[in-house]
């Protein structure tokens, strides 16, 4: 790969906190600082840290921000009022998906569009070729730093840094001010590991400030950095999709389990064959599975039925930290899908017997 990797402006003090950096989505990334083990524990039992700047922003403005969205994002953001996020996915033309992204009211015709490190520059050229009636459009990715704090404790480890109540901020609800003495940031209430906590997207300037300040507050707290990889398993035990593994190009919504998001109560990109697919019903489900047995479910190992036959695959597994067992998700024939029916994980050309279960494989602290 020819191709300079990126750094996020925290780099430095990644490498001085000793983390594992690897190469992720085209960044320098901390995948570790201790174990992945360790580190996913501390978030589920405690708080945890990660920094995430590597996630794109675009900031869309103008009259012409709201129906731009709408026509590119198969969920309604016109449900949305200044403080609220919204998860929603962008359908390409060809009933798969071309990311996965949050859409953030900021104010009246005013959004933030947080989307995939990897995707960036797909997603910025998707929408700007739907962007015909003049809507303001700003590529604010390197100008905003991204922290998660994750878990339990994560509100105490924070609220001496802020004046704002976080015990009354909603999930998926946010609110922008001053932050450890950084202006401008967005509190939010989301997050990707189903152990609630916060994002703060803070001005670049600010992300040194804003980390320092974070690991001090929240030392009595037990808060520690977590890396890309106890991200990965605490997503995985949520259930939650991650682009380029679970959902693709060439992945339904409606396949993925993402009816939710995908609203016929108005016009998008490619709505009329995914209505049609959702009256028909699919071929094929995205379906979360627990081991049987020992064994350790990865990307692309095969699923299959009692008799043999291959049913699917794998898109994303690993042994889950909070069960000691190994934990996976993958698409099967609709006919399958129902938890409890019986499936086998090929693994080294041995078939490891596995259930159907429903998601969540761990139950999580948030509340949509």
């Amino acid at each position: 790969m020819s191709e300079t990797l990126k750094t996020v402006p925290l780099n430095d003090v990644h490498q001085q906190l000793g983390a594992k950096m690897v190469p992720f989505a085209g960044y320098n990334m901390p995948v570790r600082y201790s174990s992945d083990l360790e580190e996913h524990h501390t978030v589920r039992r405690a708080v945890g840290m990660f920094d995430v700047s590597h996630m794109g922003e675009f900031r869309l403005r103008g009259p012409q921000a709201l129906p731009l969205i709408q026509r590119v994002c198969s969920n309604d953001a016109s449900k949305l009022t200044p403080g609220k996020a919204q998860y929603s996915c962008l359908p390409n033309k060809d009933g798969g998906i071309v990311d996965d992204l949050l859409v953030y009211m900021l104010a009246e015709e005013d959004y933030l569009l947080v989307v995939n490190a990897s995707n960036i520059e797909k997603d910025w050229n998707w929408i700007q070729q739907f962007n015909t009636e003049g809507a303001e459009m700003q590529n604010v990715s390197d100008e905003l730093s991204l922290l998660a704090v994750q878990g339990p404790k994560a509100a105490a480890a924070l609220q001496s840094l802020t004046a704002a109540d976080l015990s009354a901020i909603p999930y998926y609800s946010f609110v922008q001010g001053t932050f450890a003495g950084a202006p401008d940031v967005i509190i939010s209430a989301t997050g990707y590991t189903g152990a609630g906590g916060f994002e703060l997207y803070v001005p670049n300037a600010y992300a040194k400030q804003v980390w320092d300040a974070v690991m001090d507050a929240g030392q009595p707290y037990g808060l520690k950095p977590i890396g890309l990889g106890a991200r990965d398993t605490l997503r995985l035990e949520m259930g939650y999709c991650l682009y380029g593994n679970d959902i693709t190009d060439a992945t339904s919504p409606l396949e993925a389990g993402l009816g939710w998001i995908t609203k016929f109560t108005k016009d998008f990109t490619n709505s009329e064959s995914l209505k049609a697919q959702k009256a028909a019903g699919v071929d094929r489900k995205l379906v979360g599975f627990l081991m049987d047995g020992p064994g350790i479910p990865r990307s692309h190992y095969p699923l299959v039925s009692e008799a043999g036959e291959v049913i699917g695959e794998v898109t994303s597994g690993t042994q889950s930290p909070s069960l000691s067992k190994g934990v996976g998700l993958g698409y099967v024939q609709t006919a399958l899908a129902a938890p409890g029916t019986a499936i086998f994980v090929q693994v080294r050309g041995k078939n490891l017997p596995a259930t159907v279960v429903k998601l969540p494989f761990v139950p999580g602290t948030e509340e949509a």
